[in-house]
């Protein structure tokens, strides 16, 4: 599979061990910063992984930060992107599962590193459900009134 990466300073080692774990599994692994310590602005990095997942340059993303929090809300800006923050494995299923996710958020603060691969696993192995599910999936993308 193809797996966009991003994160901002305070998740770059969780990044970089992930997106290594992730090779190791025979996935491609797209990084798109940043690549240091250096204080950087998680908006940056969370609107450029989600026009990479949007424009199909990658099936699914991971983005991250301290919490998480920032970051998702940065990805969930777009509008052909679904972005769930999740710090436990039945969070990331379900978020495969009934809303389609297509990018999943952690926070380097919160999570460790055996967590955020159970989290990876369970969202990239998991399939959408479709059924009743299509329906509300497909009114995300739709402009607000």
């Amino acid at each position: 599979m193809r797996i966009a990466m991003a994160s901002d300073h305070a998740a770059v080692g969780l990044k970089a061990a992930l997106a290594d774990w992730l090779r190791a599994e025979g996935h491609e692994v797209e990084d798109l910063g940043t690549d240091g310590e250096a204080s950087v602005d998680y908006p940056d990095f969370g609107y450029r992984l989600a026009g990479h997942v949007a424009a199909g340059k990658a099936e699914r993303g991971v983005a991250l930060c301290g919490t998480g929090i920032g970051i998702s809300i940065a990805v969930n800006r777009h509008p052909g992107v679904r972005c769930a923050l999740v710090s436990e494995p039945l969070s990331a299923t379900l978020s495969r599962e009934h809303n389609d996710a297509n990018v999943i958020a952690m926070g380097a603060r919160i999570i460790g590193i055996e967590m955020a691969k159970a989290c990876l696993t369970a969202f990239l192995t998991t399939p959408f459900g479709g059924d009743r599910h299509a329906r509300r999936v497909g009114k995300l993308g739709q402009p607000l009134i």
